[in-house]
């Protein structure tokens, strides 16, 4: 086997090896993709039955209720507060630039301009 046979092999097996990463991580984004659809719809299913609930609660609190129902109204509206925010945080979930557009920039800036 001659020196050339065993360069063009090694380039042979790295480009697999680049494919393979390639497609596994075409896999996993489009897996973190759905997650963050997932997350989108979770957010927004919860977010509207709550405000029903915390906006009921504000207008109990402006009735006259006993002590102890008043009370029990703001447990309520304190504890959907700290749903709301913590589904608030949920926005910080967001979409990463792909590899694939990453690369499609790359090779963009890299190309110089036609003329």
């Amino acid at each position: 086997m001659c020196p050339e046979d065993s360069t063009l092999n090694e380039e042979s097996h790295a480009l697999t090896n680049e494919e393979r990463l390639r497609a596994l991580v075409e896999a996993y984004e489009t897996k973190l993709s759905e997650i963050i659809d997932l997350v989108a719809h979770v957010r927004h299913e919860i977010n509207n039955p709550l405000t029903g609930v915390i906006g009921q609660a504000q207008l109990l609190l402006r009735e006259p209720l006993s002590e102890k129902a008043r009370q029990r109204v703001e447990t309520i509206e304190q504890l959907a507060g700290r749903i709301r925010d913590t589904v608030a945080q949920l926005r910080t979930v967001q979409r990463p630039q792909s590899y694939k557009a990453s690369e499609d920039k790359k090779t963009e800036t890299e190309t110089p301009p036609r003329h």
